[in-house]
């Protein structure tokens, strides 16, 4: 087994194991770091001594030793003791059950702020160390392990049980769930800053951690479109940048260098999210990617359907970002006059004042109107806006181009 298909194998049991743990001895705090020891303790010991037969109950087992450890106050004695028996351990009775879901709305307690639940997410359940999330969100080392030990400790003083919510509860922490899943993988498809446009390695956290929580809940709707927006958008990872790392819009990429699997399950993913009874936005959004991904070219795309598909989710659920990408899609549809007049109806949102998404539509639609001047200046006004060094770029060489 490689070092990657270690790495998997330990992802995919972390959630597992943990949820095995907290259900026995609650205590989700020291739970974590038990798992965390176990699994750092298979990293070294597997690769030499091979995967034992029962890799889940390994990791049980060794975890259940270091909370024991933890609770009896006997760090030292124990530790010499787990240091010359690990490579004896002997699986315990390992329950069949899977509580990555009901792992997934403890990290996602409402009682956490966003970034908490993201941060908590990828330790607890994406496995990741404290050190990968801190370079993931370009933050040091030790202001994210504040941020996750402040995340155990709210969790802990607001006394939430380990069970599934029911009814309300447990459809509005699943749209909570959803939607951190939704962060983290665009961060990781666009970053916020930073050199780089896209962390590939989010991304796919992203993804791994929906076919996840797909798995456990396959009829949902908005479950299944998430999944398969992350799927439509991530195959276009390769030809969104050049080799030099510079930004190609949607419009030039070269739809050749799209990823056709992840397409043609993200499409057929898109379409059953469609075919449930209840409309939702991540099923809505992921009509839309596969509408472009249908079509060979961008003069190919059907400008009407995206733009019908946005009019619905603005309806459903209003947000200025919606009703800019649709002003891109009515600027295809009826000339780039009738976006930038949708563009005008933002102007008064303070949540998008000046904001580099805004500010550069608009210069993409002037330059299309025939306003040089006005798209030069919005041009530079959104480079300046954005933290992404990526989008810097793009947006002066647009301006540059502009002004030769």
């Amino acid at each position: 087994m490689t070092a990657p298909d270690f790495e998997d194998l330990l992802r995919d049991l972390t959630p597992q194991v943990l949820g095995t743990l907290v259900r026995r001895y609650g205590r989700f705090e020291g739970c974590e770091d038990a798992v965390q020891e176990a699994v750092l303790a298979a990293s070294v010991q597997w690769p030499q001594d091979g995967v034992p037969d029962s890799p889940r109950g390994w990791l049980v087992t060794v975890a259940a030793r270091r909370l024991v450890d933890q609770i009896r106050s006997d760090h030292a004695r124990r530790e010499r003791e787990n240091a010359t028996t690990a490579a004896e351990v002997v699986p315990e009775e390992v329950p069949d059950t899977d509580d990555t879901l009901l792992l997934l709305f403890l990290c996602c307690h409402p009682s956490l702020t966003a970034a908490s639940q993201t941060a908590l997410t990828l330790r607890a359940v994406g496995g990741l160390t404290t050190a990968e999330i801190a370079r993931a969100f370009l933050v040091p080392e030790a202001t994210m392990a504040a941020r996750i030990s402040r995340a155990k400790q709210r969790i802990r003083a607001a006394g939430s049980s380990f069970a599934l919510p029911q009814g309300a509860e447990r459809q509005e922490r699943l749209r909570v769930v959803l939607h951190v899943l939704y962060l983290i993988f665009n961060e990781g498809y666009t970053a916020s800053s930073g050199s780089e446009l896209h962390r590939a390695d989010l991304a796919q956290e992203a993804i791994r951690l929906a076919r996840m929580v797909r798995a456990q809940l396959p009829e949902d709707g908005e479950v299944t479109g998430l999944l398969a927006l992350m799927l439509l958008t991530h195959a276009r990872r390769a030809a969104r940048t050049t080799a030099a790392g510079d930004l190609v819009p949607l419009a030039e990429q070269d739809r050749t260098g799209w990823e056709r699997a992840l397409l043609d399950e993200g499409t057929e993913l898109a379409k059953a999210a469609l075919a449930c009874p209840e409309l939702g936005p991540y099923q809505l959004q992921a009509a839309i990617a596969a509408t472009h991904a249908d079509a060979a070219t961008a003069e190919e795309t059907d400008w009407a359907q995206v733009h019908a598909l946005y009019l619905i989710l603005e309806r459903i659920a209003p947000n200025p970002m919606v009703t800019l990408n649709r002003a891109v899609a009515l600027a295809e549809r009826d000339g780039p006059q009738a976006g930038l007049a949708l563009l005008a109806t933002l102007d008064g949102d303070q949540r998008m004042a000046g904001h580099h998404r805004l500010l550069s539509v608009r210069a993409h639609l002037l330059e299309r109107f025939g306003d040089r001047a006005g798209a030069y200046d919005h041009y530079l006004r959104a480079a300046k806006a954005t933290a992404s060094l990526a989008e810097q770029r793009f947006l002066d060489a647009r301006a540059r181009r502009l002004q030769a």
